[in-house]
């Protein structure tokens, strides 16, 4: 394999890890914005309700969203080959599951709540809360699932205790959250640790990315010795050539 080649393996390896860089940067900035769109609201709400129509945050929300898919999406594509070590969360690739996410959160981003983000259910459906609420469902729940799926990864042990740890509290925290949020029951602590859990998912999505593009950074030169052929000219070998 000629010079000429082997710089594309290389330049690949370079472009994945400054795109896993970007999604980390585009990341944080999602979570700043729904942070900035919380403090402005000056009230208790659930996250979906910063976006509803005709709040004066809907379109830092949206906006908010619409990075948050960004991020997860170029994670999702330029991410080295996670191997969880459980059958079962090995069944379907977790680029695939975090890109599934990255499209309901797109989707979401678009199609926001109405007044109240009521439930989509009795005389208060609606499609369009019916939309917005399925797609943020899916998506929080596709990440939370790679979550796990990372936990168990069987290359990158620090990241697989750091998902471990944000799965777990994700978990606890936006069920507690979710339960008061069905039972309309202490809404204000709810829409407080709905904050928290979509804080603490985040938080996981930018290390993530930030982690998987250190590692990719770190093996580039690697990957560039191993696609180099065995047959490669060295010096010694020309000199030689040159001396017949």
């Amino acid at each position: 394999m000629s010079p000429a080649r082997r710089v594309p393996n290389r330049l690949s390896a370079v472009a994945r890890s400054a795109l896993l860089g970007v999604a980390a940067l585009v990341g944080a900035i999602g979570l700043a914005l729904i942070w900035v769109a919380r403090i402005a609201a000056a009230r208790f709400v659930y996250v979906s309700e910063l976006g509803a129509t005709g709040e004066p945050t809907a379109e830092v929300f949206r906006w908010s969203l619409v990075l948050v898919a960004v991020s997860a999406m170029l994670v999702a594509v330029c991410a080295p080959r996670l191997r969880p070590r459980v059958r079962w969360l090995a069944a379907v690739p977790p680029a695939a599951v975090l890109a599934g996410s990255a499209i309901a959160f797109g989707v979401a981003s678009q199609v926001t709540c109405t007044v109240g983000c009521p439930l989509p259910v009795g005389s208060a459906f609606t499609w369009q809360d019916l939309i917005h609420t399925s797609c943020a469902v899916l998506g929080f729940a596709g990440a939370a699932f790679v979550m796990l799926q990372v936990a168990t990864d069987r290359t990158f042990r620090a990241l697989a205790r750091f998902s471990l740890i944000s799965a777990i509290a994700v978990a606890v925290i936006a069920g507690i959250g979710g339960l008061l949020s069905v039972f309309r029951f202490g809404t204000q602590v709810g829409g407080v640790l709905e904050l928290v859990a979509t804080t603490v998912a985040l938080l996981w999505l930018v290390g993530l990315a930030t982690f998987l593009a250190v590692a990719v950074r770190r093996d580039a030169p690697e990957i560039t010795r191993q696609a180099q052929p065995s047959h490669a000219a060295t010096p010694a070998r020309m000199a030689a050539t040159y001396s017949e």
